[in-house]
């Protein structure tokens, strides 16, 4: 492993591959170094029509720009690693469970587990908490209905990641549920708005709370977040969630590593340093809000 290494963080993509690569291009030239790995935290949708008719209607008015990546018209400058959302491309990744590439540099991880990464222990689950769900085997998605389920992590991949330790990143699609109310009692008065209190689910809070990771990454709701869950007797976990592919502001963050410890981080492409190792992650280390935000976010995405 070299010294130092440069980890990216994706939102979620939806598509938009040609404006993520331009991004990371700009933070390379900003930190002045190139981008080791890139890490996408879910709904990547590595379709290859943007009207495929197995997107949903909201999603067909962005960008499938996969298709010039799977056929080798365009590469990847950096290896691609990434998590299934609750909108993907499922019928190709159903015979990829535990992970597998889909384009040259392209890498799905799979529906939960741990790989290792330039020396980093990731672990990962995929989907989001349908408690219906969760409990029900998994079947081939050949149906609407079939491929709406597909995102929908089952117990026993929860149970998969639930047994591991010495974390240093996880990656979830959605929230873990409580890390809003947690802000709230740190910051009564807090810099931003803060979304609902119900973004989030319990199963990914107590994966959290069995594993400790490090740090965890997340998208799904669309609004970056900053927090920290620590208490007697854990150590500390820092939550980064991340905002869609629409700015890079909020939707790239970025881990600059000496060996396995996070030595400092940073939001967007500027490459302006955001938290260094010692100090306090939370609210404040967020960039600042932009025009247009608001309270609340919705996880129906």
């Amino acid at each position: 492993m070299p010294d130092s290494l440069l980890v990216a963080a994706l939102g979620d993509i939806h598509g938009r591959f040609h404006r993520v690569e331009t991004w990371l291009d700009a933070l390379e030239q900003a930190r002045g170094r190139r981008v080791d790995v890139v890490l996408a935290v879910g709904d990547v949708e590595a379709f290859r029509r943007a009207d495929d008719h197995r997107r949903k209607a909201a999603k067909r008015t962005m960008p499938a720009e996969f298709a010039e990546y799977a056929d080798g018209v365009r590469r990847v400058k950096r290896p691609l690693y990434f998590i299934g959302g609750n909108n993907e491309d499922f019928e190709a990744l159903h015979d990829l469970q535990a992970g597998g590439e889909l384009a040259p540099g392209v890498c799905y991880l799979g529906r939960a587990g741990l790989r290792e990464l330039h020396g980093l222990r990731v672990a990962y689950l995929s989907g989001i908490h349908a408690p219906r769900f969760i409990e029900q085997p998994l079947k081939r998605p050949t149906t609407q209905d079939t491929m709406k389920q597909a995102g929908y992590f089952r117990t026993a991949e929860v149970e998969q990641v639930s047994g591991l330790r010495d974390v240093d990143l996880l990656l979830v699609h959605e929230w873990p549920r409580g890390i809003v109310q947690r802000a709230r009692e740190e910051n009564p008065m807090p810099p931003r708005p803060l979304p609902s209190y119900w973004i989030g689910n319990p199963v990914t809070r107590r994966l959290v709370d069995m594993v400790h990771p490090r740090w965890v990454l997340c998208g799904h709701s669309h609004k970056a977040f900053a927090v920290t869950l620590e208490g007697p007797g854990r150590p500390a976990t820092r939550i980064a969630c991340l905002d869609q592919a629409a700015r890079a502001q909020e939707s790239v963050f970025w881990l600059e590593y000496q060996g396995r410890e996070a030595m400092r981080a940073g939001w967007g492409t500027s490459g302006d340093v955001s938290w260094e190792s010692g100090q306090r992650w939370d609210l404040s280390s967020l960039p600042p809000p932009q025009e247009g935000d608001s309270e609340g976010a919705s996880a129906e995405y």
